[in-house]
C-alpha cells in the first residue's frame, strides 16, 4: 500500500516537470524564431510566384510543410535533455558519419553533388542536420576530457574528428557546408577552453591550407576543387574580370540588391527576379531577390529578426547550467551566425559564393526542419540552465 501513493503522483509530478520546462523556456527566442519562418514563407511565397507556370505556391506550400515538420522537431528536442547528447556523443558522432558514408556511396548525383537522400515527394539532406549533430559531439568529446582540453594532443583529436564528417561533406562536393562546420569547430573549440596559442596554430594552418588549395596545388597541376568552386572563389577577388561570365551571378545579384531601394520594387516589378535574371533566386541568392522586392526596410526586419535570434542564442550561454550546454550553444549560434553572414554578404559581392543557404528563407525542407530543430537544442538548455538556477 505504501507504494500506490507514489504511483499516484507519478503523473502529477511529469506535469510538474513539463510545467517547469514551458515556463524556463526563452520565449523571446521562440518568438523570434516563429517570426523568421512566418517572414521566410511571406518572402518564398513573393520570390517564387512565377517560378511554376499555374501553381504560384508550389514552394511556399512545401516550405510550410516543412515548418511544420520542423515544429514537430523543435518540439522533440526540448524535452530531450543535453545531458543525454553528452553521454551519447560517439553514437551522435558515428550515426552522423554513417548518413553521410550512405549518401556519399549510395545517393544519386544532382547537378553533380551527392547531397540528398531521396524519400520520395521530399529529399533529406543530411549534412544540414550534421550541423546541429557535428556540435553536439564535438562538445562531447571536449568537455569530457576536462582540463586535458588545453594539451595538443586533446586539440589535435577533436580537429582529427572534425575533418571526418568535414571531408565528407567536401567531397559531396558542397563547400559551403563544409565551410559551416569550421566554422562550428573554432566556435567549439574556443568555447571549450582551448589555448589560444593553440587556436592560431589553427588559423595559420587553415590559411595555408585555403591558399594552397586555391593558388599553389592548381598552379603544380592538382585541382583539388571543383572548376565552377574555384571559378567562384578567384572571382570574388576580381568580380569586374568577367561579367558575363564567371561573375554573372554575383553581378546580377548586386544589380537586383541596388534595385530594391528604400522600399522595393513588389513581386510584379522585381524584373530580376520574375523575369529569372538572376540565378538560383530562391536558393543562394533568395537575399538578394528579397532585398529588390521588399527593398532596405524589408531587408532590415529580416536582419533585425536574425540579430534578436543570435542576441538570444548567446544569452543561453550564460544561462546554460554546465559546460557542456554552453559549449554546444555557442556552437550552434556562431554556425547560425556563420551562415547568414555569409549567404548575405555573397549577394553583395562581400564574400565568395558558396552556396551557403539563409536560414528560414532559402528554399529547402531540411535546412529549415535542422534550424528549427537547433533552436529546440538551445531551448532545451535554457529551460534546464534555468531551471537549474531557480533551484
Amino acid at each position: 500500500m505504501r507504494h500506490r501513493p507514489s504511483a499516484l503522483r507519478s503523473p502529477s509530478v511529469g506535469l510538474v516537470d513539463v510545467g517547469s520546462l514551458v515556463r524556463s523556456l526563452d520565449w523571446l527566442l521562440l518568438t523570434a524564431a516563429a517570426a523568421l519562418v512566418a517572414y521566410g514563407l511571406w518572402a518564398i511565397g513573393g520570390i517564387t510566384r512565377f517560378d511554376v507556370p499555374g501553381s504560384p505556391d508550389y514552394f511556399v506550400n512545401r516550405q510550410a510543410i516543412a515548418a511544420a515538420l520542423g515544429v514537430v522537431g523543435m518540439v522533440v528536442a526540448i524535452l530531450i535533455p543535453p545531458s543525454f547528447y553528452q553521454r551519447h556523443w560517439r553514437f551522435i558522432y558515428g550515426g552522423t558519419i554513417g548518413v553521410m558514408l550512405f549518401v556519399f556511396v549510395f545517393a544519386e548525383a544532382v547537378r553533380g553533388s551527392k547531397r540528398w537522400i531521396d524519400l520520395g515527394p521530399f529529399q533529406l539532406q543530411p549534412s544540414e542536420f550534421g550541423k546541429t549533430f557535428f556540435v553536439l559531439a564535438i562538445a562531447g568529446f571536449l568537455v569530457e576530457r576536462g582540463r586535458r582540453v588545453g594539451e595538443l594532443g586533446t586539440v589535435a583529436a577533436a580537429v582529427g574528428l572534425g575533418l571526418v564528417p568535414m571531408g565528407l561533406v567536401f567531397m559531396q562536393p558542397d563547400l559551403g557546408t563544409a565551410l559551416v562546420y569550421g566554422a562550428a569547430l573554432m566556435a567549439v573549440l574556443f568555447l571549450a577552453g582551448v589555448r589560444w596559442l593553440h587556436l592560431v596554430v589553427l588559423a595559420v594552418t587553415t590559411v595555408v591550407l585555403v591558399t594552397s588549395v586555391l593558388w599553389v596545388l592548381p598552379a603544380a597541376g592538382v585541382a583539388v576543387l571543383k572548376p565552377y568552386q574555384t571559378a567562384r572563389l578567384t572571382g570574388f577577388t576580381n568580380p569586374a574580370s568577367d561579367p558575363s561570365g564567371l561573375t554573372y551571378n554575383v553581378t546580377q545579384s548586386r544589380t537586383a540588391v541596388g534595385a530594391g531601394g528604400l522600399s522595393g520594387r513588389g513581386v510584379e516589378g522585381a524584373s530580376q527576379t520574375r523575369l529569372d535574371y538572376l540565378p538560383e533566386h530562391a536558393t543562394d541568392f533568395v537575399f538578394a531577390s528579397f532585398a529588390e522586392q521588399r527593398g532596405f526596410v524589408g531587408t532590415s526586419i529580416l536582419l533585425l529578426l536574425y540579430l534578436l535570434v543570435v542576441w538570444r542564442g548567446l544569452r543561453v550561454v550564460t544561462v546554460a547550467g554546465d559546460l557542456y550546454g554552453a559549449v554546444v550553444a555557442g556552437g550552434i549560434v556562431f554556425a547560425f551566425l556563420f551562415q547568414v553572414f555569409v549567404n548575405v554578404g555573397m549577394t553583395m559581392g562581400i564574400a565568395p559564393v558558396t552556396g551557403i543557404p539563409l536560414p528560414y528563407v532559402t528554399v529547402g525542407g531540411s535546412s529549415m526542419v535542422a534550424n528549427l530543430v537547433a533552436i529546440g537544442v538551445l531551448q532545451a538548455i535554457h529551460a534546464r540552465g534555468l531551471d537549474e538556477r531557480r533551484r
